[in-house]
């Protein structure tokens, strides 16, 4: 037996011997954090579901992205609400849109320091709710591609370093990296929501960004909690078609999900701990029946120990300044 000759405790006995032998310290060069612009907003307007964070006006987010990388944080993904909504979406591929101006303004005052994510959906634009176009009580697949070929050139026209779609429409990814390739933007990458579950905890979410279904659900393009195997068709498909980064959503009850990608592809992996699982955290701190502080980093953990190699979440600033306390 090769007990008392190997004691595992041996490195765990000093706080910086167990950091030194960890393999998934959350860094907060790994995280980004989401961020919400809405139009017509003279003031930031907190959001009840997620403590915390706002729909910030364009001044408000210039600061709020200055804080961020005070705290160790360098990228931002971001989510547009815009003042009129159509069935098309249009604000969302609009030269002024809401998005295209956040883009811009970003571009402006940070430069290259700053990584811009741009989320690429209609459903905070559309007045029916839906990530894509619907056409006889349907979302018509195809015609929803055309609009993400629009909405990918204005993003990065308007200073989107990354497009992320997450409309999870079948064949997005080779459109937009077809549409961006034309446009003469060959350089930019594309992180796919590529394993996009059908979940309840996207609920805070919808409040934020305005964007929850006025009729249905989503259930008939974002995958159902049941599948596996698809999760990976999925990815591969995304990979065929030009992603280069592929993201599992939401991320602590999918990290079954995100290992079995790590594991079978050999491209960045990103997860979204989302809305839900954050409220939840949030919640449970602010009635003391957690340590929120130590629940988060613990969760996050998780994720990076699951194959994470980037980590979206609304702990990003939090997590800066307790790594620096």
């Amino acid at each position: 037996m090769s007990f008392p000759r190997t004691r595992l405790r041996r490195l765990r006995e000093h706080a910086v011997l167990r950091e030194m032998v960890g393999r998934a310290a959350v860094r907060p060069a790994d995280l980004v954090a989401p961020l919400f612009v809405k139009a017509g907003l003279t003031e930031p307007e907190p959001i009840p579901a997620m403590p915390g964070h706002v729909q910030h006006t364009l001044d408000s987010l210039t600061r709020e992205a200055g804080a961020l990388l005070e705290a160790g944080v360098r990228a931002i993904i971001l989510f547009g609400i815009p003042a009129v909504k159509d069935p098309a979406g249009s604000d969302a591929y609009t030269e002024d849109g809401i998005i295209q101006q956040a883009l811009h303004r970003l571009s402006q005052e940070f430069g290259p320091d700053l990584l811009r994510i741009a989320d690429l959906c209609l459903c905070e634009y559309t007045d029916h709710g839906h990530c894509g176009i619907v056409a006889e009580g349907r979302i018509d697949n195809d015609r929803t591609l055309e609009a993400y070929r629009r909405i990918a050139v204005a993003q990065v026209s308007a200073g989107a370093d990354v497009v992320a779609p997450s409309g999870m429409m079948d064949g997005q990814v080779g459109a937009i990296r077809e549409a961006l390739d034309g446009a003469r933007f060959p350089h930019i990458p594309i992180l796919s929501y590529a394993a996009k579950y059908a979940s309840s905890l996207y609920a805070p979410f919808r409040q934020a960004a305005e964007s929850a279904p006025q009729f249905g659900d989503r259930r008939s393009y974002q995958m159902d909690a049941a599948a596996r195997e698809e999760a990976l068709r999925e990815v591969a498909l995304d990979i065929e078609e030009g992603a280069d980064i592929v993201m599992v959503k939401p991320a602590l009850p999918y990290l079954d999900i995100l290992h079995a990608v790590r594991a079978r592809f050999d491209v960045p992996a990103a997860a979204y701990q989302v809305s839900g699982e954050y409220a939840m955290i949030k919640a449970a701190g602010s009635a003391g029946w957690l340590d929120e502080q130590r629940v988060a980093l613990e969760t996050l953990t998780a994720i990076k120990r699951a194959g994470a190699d980037i980590i979206v979440t609304y702990f990003a600033k939090e997590v800066g300044r307790w790594v620096h306390a």
